[in-house]
């Protein structure tokens, strides 16, 4: 009897972040000269950004042409350099020769959280359309794979004919005027909140607790009789659609009923390790990550944070309560997050709130009384045994 073998993957079986061409979150504009494009773009972005949010802008050159573009290149480049760095006080520029390509670009815009493109060069996932009768897109239909509005230039109030059978669904979508940004704006911040990602808990129980000498996930505090991983854990249901414990493969059969366990795949690595774990079983999800040994914490901190959440930033979190920088084991981890959690890997750094401090987070006050005090040592133990009776 031939037995028969499933086929072979020479990949690893893993979720990939839900990106566009340059970013999650992006918007290409269409349909009008590219001067058009760039003073809407610059006059959308003057009116996000006092909101909070994050934008790039992505567009071509329109100065230099193929004939002179060696001569715009600086002498480093022009003697080879393949990158220069220059900063220019109030900003950045790198100047890079090699060209850019479907895996780089997210990397390029890491620091936005929406991405603004003028489509008449580049595409992207979803798109705005203005109505200008100087230039049709009847030749570029196959870049309207995903549009979410339209922009219509002074003078024009209809849709043409050849959009609206391109587009069955154009009458449900919305329309400003050029002249609209304030209106415009309004609309992309009730977009990006539509798109914001769901937000799931995950309780970092997988330590070793060699200070503490045993299990601090097992332990029991006051009348409840719970073990604090089963009380982490029903704090973060209460603010999350879903909650995971984050654990060493071993531990996984002993969680008490209820909890799912969701085992490390980074190992040595700490609470890291749990976190990059969580963000590889769904990289599309927001991680609101809380430690175990939290016996003080009330739900009423845990709402507190979810209601100072930043989408638009890398995480959220609380200040500590000894130093100025924030709490790491109760924080909200954006999906933007775990690129720069791996970078900082790669860079040799294994504490979360190493990449917290150097990066883009919005940072809470420290909520009153002793809920982020946590509990490492027998001594502390004994000590938080007695003041929560």
């Amino acid at each position: 009897m031939t037995e028969i073998r499933a086929p072979r993957s020479k990949h690893a079986d893993l979720s990939r972040p839900d990106l566009g061409e340059f970013a999650r979150h992006e918007l290409a504009f269409l349909g009008a000269p590219c001067g058009d494009i760039q003073r809407l773009a610059a006059s959308l972005t003057a009116a996000l950004a006092p909101t909070g949010h994050r934008v790039g802008y992505v567009d071509a050159d329109h100065a230099s042409g193929d004939a002179d573009a060696t001569q715009a290149l600086s002498p480093l480049l022009q003697a080879g350099a393949t990158a220069e760095l220059t900063d220019k006080i109030h900003f950045r520029r790198l100047d890079e020769r090699r060209p850019i390509d479907r895996f780089s670009q997210p990397a390029l815009l890491a620091g936005a959280s929406l991405a603004l493109v003028n489509g008449n060069h580049f595409r992207a996932r979803h798109q705005i359309v203005l109505i200008d009768p100087r230039k049709s897109l009847a030749h570029k239909l196959d870049k309207l794979t995903d549009v979410q509005a339209f922009v219509l230039a002074p003078g024009v109030t209809e849709i043409p004919e050849y959009l609206q059978a391109h587009l069955p669904q154009h009458a449900q979508l919305p329309q400003f005027a050029l002249s609209d940004t304030a209106g415009l704006a309004a609309w992309v911040q009730q977009w990006l909140a539509a798109r914001q990602a769901p937000l799931r808990g995950l309780v970092l129980a997988g330590g070793l607790s060699q200070r503490m000498q045993t299990d601090k996930g097992r332990l029991r505090y006051g009348a409840t009789g719970r073990e604090q991983r089963e009380v982490a854990a029903g704090l973060l249901a209460e603010v999350c659609q879903d909650v995971f414990v984050s654990v060493r493969a071993e531990q996984a059969a002993e969680l008490p009923a209820g909890l799912q366990p969701l085992p490390d795949t980074f190992l040595g690595l700490g609470p890291l390790g749990g976190i990059l774990s969580a963000f590889r079983h769904d990289p599309n999800a927001a991680w609101l990550v809380l430690a175990c040994d939290l016996p003080f914490l009330t739900a009423r901190v845990l709402r507190e944070l979810v209601a100072g959440r930043r989408p638009e930033r890398l995480a959220t979190a609380f200040q500590s309560p000894g130093n100025e920088f924030p709490e790491p084991l109760i924080t909200i981890f954006e999906p933007r997050a775990y690129p720069e959690l791996l970078r900082f890997l790669g860079l040799g750094y294994s504490c979360p709130r190493k990449m917290l401090i150097n990066s883009d987070v919005e940072v809470l006050p420290t909520p009153a009384g002793e809920a982020l005090r946590n509990v490492n040592t027998p001594a502390e133990r004994e000590a938080a045994e007695q003041a929560l009776g």
